[in-house]
């Protein structure tokens, strides 16, 4: 069962800081606290801890549920709960037995083995969220959770999580991110535009022509990632590479003249389907949802 973590695939080494001109976007801050959630899974080593499964096993402790019933409770979708349920009863870590609320169906419990490896996880995830705030106190964790946990409400408002997951930073971050982009790319539909490349468009308009290797900093995210979002920001017109006058090796990044109106529509695309679900914190929420994650986002 390998371990949960989309997003930019950060590498040990790589810039945690923040472009200015994204450090107050709440949506680029989750995305960077989700890439750093993601790294130390991959980190703790293959298959250590997946974050769906151990869910979907604090969710099991004492109940008997049906898949619906974890998508609905955790804030999965059906796809990542089937594909989680299904690893979980190969694994031997749940059974699935008649739904006593519908023995024509079929629900899951968490078997011994099951047991075992949510301690296990639990104490792997305790260890890694201490290692992700180093400069927290316990207050600003239980800030920072609360927080989240209001935006995820706000998102999807029938999540009902056990008490361990209602103080995950690392779940909460993963979850508030996935609905969050979620939200982010339906609202960017209309324009055929992804979140990252909102993200990128925005950088460049900071920085000005810079090569990929910069703006894979400036975003904190792989040369991998960066070359793909370079790629399709080309096939949508949005960007250009062009020699760099003083070292004819190098190709630095334009924004095309078509950049700038795209970007307007797209960020005010952004305030229209985010900012509801940041109005649930108020305003002084939403201030401080931003200077805790920036910090998350940067280790500090």
């Amino acid at each position: 069962m390998g371990a949960s973590h989309p997003g930019p695939h950060l590498r040990a080494g790589e810039s945690l800081d923040l472009l200015p001109a994204l450090a107050d976007l709440p949506g680029h801050l989750l995305w960077r606290a989700h890439a750093r959630v993601g790294l130390a899974l991959a980190d703790a080593g293959p298959g250590a801890v997946d974050l769906s499964a151990w869910a979907a096993l604090l969710a099991l402790d004492g109940h008997t549920r049906s898949q619906q019933e974890l998508a609905d409770n955790l804030a999965l979708s059906r796809t990542t709960t089937a594909r989680t349920a299904a690893d979980l009863v190969a694994a031997e870590l749940v059974e699935r037995v008649r739904n006593p609320a519908d023995r024509r169906s079929w629900a899951l419990t968490r078997t011994p083995a099951g047991d075992e490896a949510t301690a296990a996880w639990s104490d792997l995830v305790a260890a890694l969220e201490v290692g992700l705030t180093p400069g927290f106190s316990p207050a600003d964790r239980a800030e920072l959770a609360g927080l989240l946990l209001a935006l995820l409400a706000s998102q999807d408002p029938g999540v009902a999580l056990p008490a361990t997951l209602r103080s995950s930073l690392a779940f909460l971050a993963v979850r508030s991110h996935v609905l969050m982009h979620r939200t982010f790319l339906d609202a960017l539909a209309p324009i055929g535009l992804e979140p990252r490349l909102f993200g990128a468009l925005s950088a460049l308009a900071a920085t000005g022509p810079v090569a990929q290797h910069e703006l894979g900093r400036a975003l904190g995210t792989s040369s991998v990632s960066v070359v793909a979002m370079t790629d399709a920001m080309e096939r949508h017109g949005l960007v250009e590479r062009r020699r760099d006058p003083a070292d004819r090796r190098t190709s630095l990044l334009h924004l095309t003249d078509a950049a700038p109106a795209v970007r307007a529509e797209a960020g005010r695309l952004a305030h229209a389907s985010i900012d509801p679900h940041l109005e649930a914190l108020g305003d002084v929420g939403r201030a401080r949802l931003v200077v805790l994650l920036r910090r998350f986002a940067t280790g500090g």
